[in-house]
């Protein structure tokens, strides 16, 4: 096939002023999807890991407020959550109520340091896989939180 005629050029400005009035005409007929509202943020990657050290931190001082004599034994691990807490949240960018500890967390009646162990192994398996899939930024934190989660479960043994 042979074209014969006049091939038009147009410049730069000339092809951007049609795409900018395409794109006008669209967005009036409603074709962008700007009539409806935007869908809601995916939750992060990381909100499991600090919804589980906020909760290994309250079975722990729920288990010191029942059992006094285990305080010295249970709070480090308790504030080592905590900080867990702490820095996911900063990662994270979310609003936690608190990491403080809870003076008033009613005993739980199943709420022991074997409770507290299988929780731990639990988390740290969670922390593991989370470290497995998280961005080299984030590795090094959630593999930390990790190795911490399996040192409190050979420390309750």
């Amino acid at each position: 096939m042979v074209l014969t005629g006049r091939v038009q050029i147009h410049s730069r400005r000339v092809f951007l002023g049609a795409v900018a009035a395409g794109s006008t005409a669209l967005a009036g007929c409603g074709l962008l999807g700007d009539d409806g509202p935007e869908p809601a943020p995916q939750p992060d990657a990381l909100q499991p890991l600090l919804d589980e050290a906020l909760a290994l931190a309250g079975a722990y001082d729920r288990v010191i407020l029942a059992t006094p004599n285990l305080a010295a034994r249970l709070t480090p691990l308790a504030e080592d959550h905590r900080a867990h807490a702490t820095e996911l949240t900063k990662v994270i960018g979310a609003a936690v109520a608190s990491v403080a500890p809870s003076a008033s967390a009613p005993a739980g009646a199943t709420d022991t340091t074997a409770t507290l162990r299988k929780a731990e192994q639990s988390a740290q398996k969670t922390a593991a896989a989370a470290c497995k899939a998280a961005p080299r930024e984030r590795a090094a934190l959630v593999g930390s939180i990790a190795a911490c989660r399996a040192t409190h479960a050979e420390a309750l043994r």
